[in-house]
């Protein structure tokens, strides 16, 4: 049922909009009233906006597209750089949550050595958080002059993207707890005084997979932990999935392409602007716009792109 509604939501509200603007243009081209003409322009922009943003829910078809979602962001080699870009790549994702009006949690923050971050994980509560951000996944790679370098060189650095579907407890994920191992440490972020001094973050270990999961956002390791278990399940649902396409693929005859591993996107900021998408060749010379998280056009690209090779 909250699924369903959230597929009608959109469309009733779109709909409801359209009538309101139909009748303020009315009236505004009956009394001549150039403020209300120009509040009919601004509606009609919103929802140009909206319809576009309703268009590419439309192409969400996956079984776990329409869940929230769980983003981690972890830096590659290349050290201050890779580290300082992933705390870029973060910066980039928050703001993309803020202009798609997505709930999103920092649920673990490490910071890095010098500058940067380790890594950091959200969790993202919204309806479709998932069809729209497992575009991500992947590796993105950056091309700046290194502000660490003191002879103002060009550098490369990567950073690794991975999102899971969040999953409730609808969907079976079998976890036995003898399995886990759990070791608690204290949080190094913000937090104050009670956060640093005690071991309320929590490290789970699932053995039998080598998953290790984190998260020190709340003071109580008991909420960690139930923040950390969702991470598990989420990813343990991903590595049982992934495991059934590889059988699947395997009786077929098929090489299943790893993913998660292929350099999706590269940011040039030097010697010139550009971002591109290596897998639908989507490009754009505003690198400023992308890294402040105007992201649609990207995920869009990439959902036609897998509609159109699903044959939808």
């Amino acid at each position: 049922m909250r699924q369903l509604k959230a597929w009608l939501e959109p469309v009733t509200e779109a709909d409801a909009a359209c009538e309101d603007l139909e009748v303020l243009a009315e009236l505004a081209a009956d009394a001549g009233d150039d403020d209300a003409a120009a509040e009919v322009a601004v509606g009609l922009a919103d929802l140009e906006k909206s319809l576009d943003r309703l268009e590419s829910q439309f192409l969400l078809s996956g079984e776990d597209d329409a869940r929230g979602a769980l983003l981690e962001i972890h830096p590659g080699a290349g050290g201050t750089d890779s580290q300082d870009w992933a705390e870029m790549l973060m910066r980039m994702y928050t703001r993309y949550f803020d202009l798609a009006d997505f709930k999103a949690d920092c649920i673990d923050l490490q910071a890095g050595d010098e500058a940067g971050i380790k890594s950091a994980a959200f969790e993202v509560k919204s309806d479709f958080a998932y069809g729209y951000l497992k575009s991500e996944s992947g590796v993105h790679r950056l091309v700046r002059i290194s502000p660490f370098d003191a002879q103002s060189r060009r550098h490369t650095a990567f950073a690794s993207v991975f999102v899971f579907p969040l999953i409730e407890d609808e969907v079976e994920v079998e976890i036995n707890e003898n399995d886990i191992r759990m070791d608690t440490y204290r949080a190094s972020g913000a937090g104050g005084q009670h956060v640093n001094k005690t071991d309320s973050a929590v490290r789970l270990t699932h053995e039998p997979s080598g998953i290790v999961v984190q998260c020190q956002s709340e003071r109580s390791q008991l909420r960690n932990r139930e923040s950390a278990m969702k991470m598990l399940r989420a990813k343990l649902y991903v590595k049982l999935m992934e495991e059934e396409r590889e059988k699947m693929a395997a009786k077929a005859g098929e090489k299943m392409e790893i993913a998660w591993g292929s350099q999706i996107r590269s940011y040039v900021l030097q010697p010139y602007t550009k971002v591109k998408d290596h897998r639908t060749d989507y490009e754009t010379g505003n690198a400023q716009a992308v890294l402040d998280g105007d992201l649609d056009a990207f995920i869009d690209a990439y959902l036609r792109q897998t509609s159109q090779a699903a044959g939808r």
